[in-house]
């Protein structure tokens, strides 16, 4: 396979306009009231769908209302809420061992800091910007199956790693609107420039994109 281009200054601005234009308002798909029922759907929805994640949280959400009824939640009934998600064994352990950090450390509060916010479990670098974004709006990337693909496919990046992928595009989408690439790229990817079958012919950009081919993590 020929080696790929990289997209060049021009297509950049092409790529930015484009998403700025269409994506100025995108919000996340997750429903939630407020930032413990965000940051929980957000960890819940680690390799699991946003429409699953939003199937299983209302009744989570009615017998946990905030992070003082699940840090002394029944590990096993926590399970059975969210056994219909992927991984459901690590995240139920996750989510009561966050709420119980975040009464222990943080008085019964989430805290609004992406280096605290990584202290907790089940919490990593990805999930901790994206509940920046969505709650504080922060000028933040956060790189997910959806970004990884749509920035490789578009020649932002061809980083193998999720991590060095960010970098990249922290760099090259540098600015005030990097949050709303991030809700574009998510959005575009889940809706347009799908992993299997890419809607080409309403894609934004046709004459940016560098390949068809699906990329993802190392």
């Amino acid at each position: 396979m020929p080696r790929l281009k990289k997209a060049s200054k021009e297509d950049i601005e092409i790529i930015k306009e484009a998403f700025q234009e269409k994506y100025s308002d995108a919000v996340t798909e997750l429903n939630y009231k407020n930032d413990y029922e965000l940051l929980i759907a957000i960890i819940l929805s680690a390799q699991c769908t946003d429409k699953r994640v939003n199937i299983i949280t209302p009744a989570l959400f009615l017998k946990y209302p905030s992070v003082f009824e699940l840090a002394d939640a029944s590990l096993d009934e926590v399970k059975d809420l969210l056994k219909s998600c992927s991984f459901f064994n690590n995240k139920s352990k996750n989510i009561i061992k966050m709420a119980q950090s975040v009464i222990a450390n943080y008085d019964g509060e989430i805290p609004h800091i992406q280096k605290e916010l990584m202290k907790l479990a089940g919490v990593g670098n990805k999930t901790a910007n994206v509940f920046m974004i969505e709650f504080e709006g922060a000028n933040l990337m956060a790189v997910d199956t959806h970004v990884f693909r749509v920035s490789h496919r578009l020649g932002l990046s061809y980083e193998k790693t999720v991590e060095k992928t960010e970098a990249e595009l922290v760099k090259k989408l540098k600015g005030h609107d990097l949050h709303i690439f991030h809700q574009a790229m998510v959005l575009f990817g889940r809706y347009t420039c799908k992993a299997l079958s890419p809607d080409c012919d309403n894609c934004l950009f046709p004459h940016v994109c560098k390949t068809k081919k699906s990329f993802k993590p190392a």
